[in-house]
């Protein structure tokens, strides 16, 4: 009896330290000498990403769902309402082009983004969810750190021409001003439209709130999730002096933008040898970042 008793005893030892060892065994193998292996993708994964349902999510559905689906105001008809207000390229006569990303910051992806921008010595314009902007200020504040400029993208990301609603739109843009003034010390001045929809009591609101509308002229639809060469061709082939190019650096809970980040060592290398200089959003408009 004892000796069954003691056997049961040490197959349960056995079986609790079995995955200590096994995340011990990983940690070493992750720390070999004194350098740093690569992480699996599913190790980074269940590091960074909080459980669905706490993770801030799209409001108003995923890229791909509302660009399909919906078919609001043009951008360009507004831009041609509204041209002191609403913005979708810069000037023509230098091959300066802006690099823009939406729905940060995400941990799955955002830091990735940056490492790339910072590998070419690039800079770029990040237009933030302030819901996952107040969850993840440490992301906010190296964007800052690093030279990139930050816009106000909403709170929850809402479909602002579906929801049709003016007090929508006020609180979602205080809401995100305040927590990102918050992190950074001041009020950013430029605003992006989730999906890009918008329409004109809308517009003029914001032109009340004393912000710049930025759109843009080269879209990656990186949405999409298709291979990074196509990512890239669907930048390279529209390239023109004064682009403004929408990539994505944030997802919903179950997107991937690994293929964003794979596509920009394609475009960036490729336009800098082409004689395009990066430069953020104020730098090509000659506009201010905060209020």
């Amino acid at each position: 009896m004892k000796e069954r008793l003691m056997k049961s005893i040490v197959i349960v030892v056995l079986f609790l330290c079995f995955p200590i060892s096994g995340v011990i065994a990983h940690a070493n193998e992750l720390t070999e000498g004194n350098e740093v292996v690569d992480e699996p993708a599913w190790w980074k994964k269940d590091r960074t990403e909080k459980r669905e349902g706490e993770f801030p999510n799209l409001k108003g559905g995923s890229e791909e769902q509302e660009r399909h689906r919906q078919q609001p105001v043009d951008m360009n008809i507004l831009q041609q309402q509204f041209p002191n207000i609403f913005i979708l390229q810069g000037p023509t006569i230098q091959n300066r082009i802006a690099l823009t990303f939406d729905d940060g910051p995400d941990p799955r992806f955002t830091e990735d983004v940056l490492n790339v921008l910072k590998q070419y010595n690039v800079p770029g314009t990040f237009f933030l969810m302030g819901s996952r902007a107040i969850a993840y200020p440490e992301i906010v504040e190296r964007m800052n750190n690093e030279g990139h400029v930050i816009g106000n993208h909403t709170y929850f990301h809402p479909n602002l021409v579906k929801e049709a609603d003016i007090p929508t739109l006020e609180r979602e843009v205080t809401r995100t001003e305040d927590v990102l003034n918050e992190i950074l010390g001041f009020r950013t001045s430029l605003f992006r439209p989730p999906y890009g929809f918008l329409y004109n009591e809308l517009v003029e609101k914001l032109a009340e709130m004393q912000y710049l509308i930025i759109g843009w002229s080269v879209d990656s639809l990186d949405w999409q999730e298709d291979p990074p060469e196509i990512i890239a061709s669907n930048v390279l082939d529209q390239i023109h002096p004064g682009a403004i190019i929408l990539m994505h650096d944030g997802a919903d809970w179950d997107g991937d933008r690994t293929n964003t980040i794979e596509s920009l060592h394609q475009i960036i290398p490729t336009l800098q040898e082409q004689g395009y200089e990066f430069v953020t959003i104020p730098e090509l408009l000659n506009v201010p970042f905060a209020k």
